[in-house]
């Protein structure tokens, strides 16, 4: 964390109050460790370069880090949903502890950003550079490993926030502490500790249907965005009866195991999806299979299974353990919800939205990109 970070910061429970940095371990212009202190005498960890606004149950032990500085804990509640977040957030802590080159590397950028120019309907690398180019204060939230951060940051002349609530704060920060305008800090997006109104765009990627509610999830960002700011999400869609039961029936077994045993559970399912892929096949439907979800058309088989049966991923553009990460994040996750496009809709009519995209990226989700009216 930078000091100049500072002013950005006004906890929820604390609004109105000062926050005064307290630096005890610095590295240049980055306070390593350190507290950010309210009028009160409540303070916020800054730990490994990250300050963290975590509470209750979602808190880490800071028994050692208040006797070290002689600070005085101060017992906090976390919301009621906390535990159950609580088990999600291990799956992530663990998976971007070990994939902390992510989207960096050349050969996974030309995939995901290829991704995210559907998700946002543009047509090339430059259009979506000046999609973020114009940007003046941006919020992601659930940062992995901060690739898109950082892509984001390299962009604007803004400033981006990047904000997960699992050890992929710690993972994000290693990989943009040297851009001034990404401030990384680790906190729950139910209790970001923002003011209302504040940012001009916010994207939450494959991030809100991991929490315990996808809907109050979409409403806490949307408070959070300027009238006439975007906000993108992409969720989970409601998949076919068959990929259904599938993902169920696996969830159910894989979300129990702890993730290195979940990593080994997975292997045969990316061993398939590897499979089916060099096989290089395609199948021609004449007629839909309206029951499962399945239209009529041209189908390459690795993707047929993909999509309508079983999560087998497999690109080629990864590493064998990237591609079983993949499948990882599908199954073993505590919460992983799925929507349909009209369920969604009718939660943005609620919040008062009347302008927004439904971009059609991938069968798996539902990518939204909407504007808050003035």
């Amino acid at each position: 964390m930078r000091a100049n970070s500072l002013p950005h910061f006004r906890p929820v429970g604390f609004a109105g109050q000062t926050l005064a940095l307290e630096a005890f371990v610095t590295d240049g212009d980055h306070v390593v460790e350190g507290i950010l202190k309210a009028d009160d005498g409540c303070w916020f960890p800054i730990m490994n370069g990250v300050p963290s606004f975590l509470t209750g149950v979602l808190q880490q032990d800071l028994t050692g880090f208040a006797a070290k500085h002689g600070l005085t804990l101060h017992t906090t509640q976390a919301r009621a949903a906390a535990a159950e977040q609580a088990q999600t957030n291990e799956t992530f802590s663990d998976k971007w502890t070990r994939f902390k080159n992510y989207g960096l590397e050349p050969q996974h950028q030309e995939f995901l950003y290829g991704w995210f120019m559907k998700k946002f309907n543009l047509a090339n690398l430059d259009e979506l550079k000046a999609f973020h180019a114009k940007r003046k204060r941006i919020l992601e939230c659930g940062t992995g490993s901060g690739f898109n951060s950082r892509f984001m940051a390299e962009q604007t002349s803004g400033d981006v926030f990047a904000l997960d609530i699992s050890a992929a704060a710690l993972t994000t920060y290693e990989n943009t502490s040297d851009l001034p305008n990404c401030i990384v800090l680790q906190a729950d997006l139910m209790e970001a500790p923002f003011p209302d109104e504040y940012f001009d765009f916010i994207v939450a990627d494959g991030v809100l249907h991991h929490t315990p509610d996808t809907h109050a999830a979409v409403e806490a960002l949307y408070a959070k965005l300027q009238p006439g700011g975007q906000f993108f999400f992409y969720i989970y869609k409601k998949m076919g009866a068959s990929r259904h039961f599938t993902d169920q029936h696996i969830r159910e077994k894989f979300a129990k195991l702890s993730p290195d045993e979940c990593y080994a559970a997975c292997e045969g399912l990316t061993d398939l999806g590897r499979e089916l892929s060099r096989l290089n096949a395609k199948i021609t439907l004449e007629k839909p299979i309206p029951v499962l979800g399945i239209p009529v058309g041209t189908h390459d088989v690795q993707r047929l299974v993909y999509y309508n049966w079983i999560k087998c991923f497999w690109n080629d553009a990864f590493d064998y353990e990237t591609n079983n990460m993949v499948n990882f994040d599908w199954y073993h996750p505590h919460n992983a919800w799925q929507h349909t496009q009209e369920e969604v809709e009718d939660w943005l009519r609620d919040l008062g939205a009347k302008e927004w995209q439904v971009n059609d990226a991938n069968p798996n989700g539902i990518s939204i990109l909407l504007t808050k009216p003035l």
